[in-house]
């Protein structure tokens, strides 16, 4: 059964919220422009972002020179450029995604493969784990699946309430569900019941439940959320690739399910789950959320990288 939206308080509309709605009106705006001229105006938005946002600047050219040790100075400097850029169209992608109509996203160019891997799995009865990334078409691109076939998101709760509530329900038009990272027998019984949700398990989150394992030969810590889900609900683990093609629209690639997994090993499965992730990353560098302090925190005995 479809999650219910959540209720409006009127508290939401108290002074300390109206940067929000300032914000989703804008959103709202921006998602009625057509596809084609959202797309330029996030290559413009994109431009301006690269000139302010210098800490973010610091953090993704210091990941880069982390995770392309053999790229020479001039080569990362232009993949830096190129994924700064790249976040403008991630504002106008989230706005479309969240707030656009299904008639403006149903016109999005859009290939999809490998959908015959999940269609198996649910034919088996099996729920599904969609094991992707955070790329900045991340929302689009889970949209755009959700065209195709019932799903939930696992994300994390905003700091503003107002915020949280209006991008909730907006998710909750196309989406089965959304989960809380805290709601994991929730998320258990959606995938028991063979639900697919998606997850992305490449963030620092600074929890308990992580173990170290590389990502581009660096040691990051990641939390084994992907073991536990699997091993908890029994539902396959497929990587779900997306990419923004050049000229606008996206290619979404589902490959097999993960084989013997989970096994015993929580840290070997969440290395494999990097490696399949580092695999995403390198078919579209630049559309990688590089911005992110992905290596924050450290073994024990390592000095912070940032």
């Amino acid at each position: 059964m479809p999650q219910p939206a959540p209720p409006f308080r009127a508290a939401l509309l108290a002074p300390r919220h109206w940067p929000a709605w300032l914000g989703l009106g804008l959103a709202w705006l921006l998602a009625r422009l057509p596809y084609t001229w959202l797309y330029r105006c996030g290559r413009g938005l994109g431009m301006l972002a690269a000139r302010l946002m210098p800490a973010r600047r610091r953090v993704a050219a210091r990941n880069l020179e982390l995770c392309f040790p053999q790229l020479d100075a001039r080569e990362r400097a232009a993949l830096l450029e190129a994924n700064l850029r790249d976040s403008g169209l991630m504002l106008v992608e989230f706005a479309l995604a969240w707030l656009g109509t299904a008639r403006a996203v149903g016109r999005i160019p859009v290939r999809f493969d490998g959908l015959h891997h999940l269609a198996a799995a649910r034919a088996a009865g099996r729920g599904v784990l969609l094991v992707g990334a955070h790329f900045s078409h991340l929302e689009m691109c889970a949209r755009l699946v959700s065209q195709r076939i019932a799903i939930a998101g696992m994300y994390r709760e905003h700091d503003d309430a107002a915020f949280e509530w209006a991008i909730k329900r907006a998710r909750l038009r196309y989406a089965d569900a959304m989960f809380t990272k805290d709601e994991l027998r929730a998320s258990v019984r959606y995938l028991r019941a063979g639900g697919t949700l998606w997850y992305a398990p490449d963030q620092d989150m600074r929890g308990k439940d992580a173990v170290f394992a590389p990502f581009f030969g660096v040691p990051a810590a990641t939390i084994t959320a992907t073991h536990h889900l699997a091993r908890l609900s029994g539902a396959a683990v497929i990587p779900f690739f997306h990419r923004r093609l050049d000229g606008g629209g996206y290619a979404i690639r589902l490959e097999a399910p993960l084989a013997d997994f989970p096994s015993a090993d929580a840290a070997a499965d969440t290395a494999r789950v990097n490696a399949c992730i580092e695999r995403m990353v390198r078919e579209a560098p630049s559309q990688y959320l590089w911005m992110h302090k992905r290596f924050k925190t450290r073994p024990p005995g390592e000095a912070d990288v940032y």
